[in-house]
């Protein structure tokens, strides 16, 4: 067998998210397909982790298994996004791997980006490319919340009633916070995160950006690991996966 990794970049907006569902279009079955079809053999496509309906990818990356050896990669990587490129999806990459990678399982950091629009007007040119937000937002004090959040640590409050991960331990190992003329860029790299624990976060920054909380009920709210009192999580489009490292 020959294994490949492809890197992806895809708009979530019309996808119930990258994992197989048994109901609704996910990006990881449109791959599996065509690749099945292109190959003429059952493909099994895993990838480095699943993102949420309507959650955006820069770079995804995912491999695969197959009895013959695609001999071409750069033909093969143009036939295979003349089927994809349709329904916003591309595959920008393709390598050749030896049988111990694995998409998943050998991830050592993973970075997502948030996006948001500060300002007035709707933004058209990335329209569902970024959460927009008209009340501006105290940067200054968004990097002092975020600090908070690093290092090794019980992040239940941002966790997902529906994750089934076995531990709400996480570490966060950094966060990066830019902002240029209205545009946000909030950036978090971990080795995993669970679920819609990015989303929550930004949501809870949102919440302290907007003075709604100060530091103290910010800290506390992260600290009682309840559910319950963490802030309405961010909308997905305005998340990227960006990079998985290795």
């Amino acid at each position: 067998m020959h294994k490949y990794q492809i890197l992806i970049e895809y708009v979530g907006t019309n996808f119930i998210g990258w994992q197989i569902q048994s109901k609704g279009k996910s990006i990881q079955k449109i791959i599996q397909i065509k690749l099945s079809k292109l190959l003429k053999e059952k493909i099994l496509l895993i990838g480095s982790g699943r993102t949420d309906s309507g959650v955006h990818a820069i770079e995804q990356s995912a491999h695969f298994e197959c009895k013959i050896e695609i001999q071409n990669l750069d033909k093969f990587l143009k036939s295979v996004n003349h089927f994809l490129n349709d329904v916003n999806i591309s595959i920008i990459n393709i390598k050749k791997k030896n049988k111990n990678f694995h998409a998943r399982f050998s991830a050592k950091q993973r970075i997502y980006k948030y996006i948001i629009f500060n300002r007035l007007s709707r933004p058209s040119l990335e329209k569902e490319r970024g959460w927009h937000i008209i009340k501006r937002l105290d940067i200054p004090l968004m990097k002092k919340g975020a600090k908070k959040l690093l290092g090794t640590k019980d992040f239940s409050t941002f966790r997902s009633s529906s994750c089934n991960a076995k531990s709400p331990i996480r570490t966060l190992k950094s966060i990066r916070i830019k902002s240029i003329k209205g545009r946000i860029e909030i950036q978090f790299k971990s080795q995993s995160f669970l679920q819609r624990q990015v989303r929550s976060m930004v949501g809870c920054l949102k919440y302290l950006a907007e003075n709604k909380w100060d530091l103290k009920k910010f800290d506390l709210i992260f600290k009682s690991k309840k559910r319950t009192l963490c802030a309405p999580p961010a909308p997905a489009e305005g998340l990227y996966l960006e990079k998985i490292i290795y």
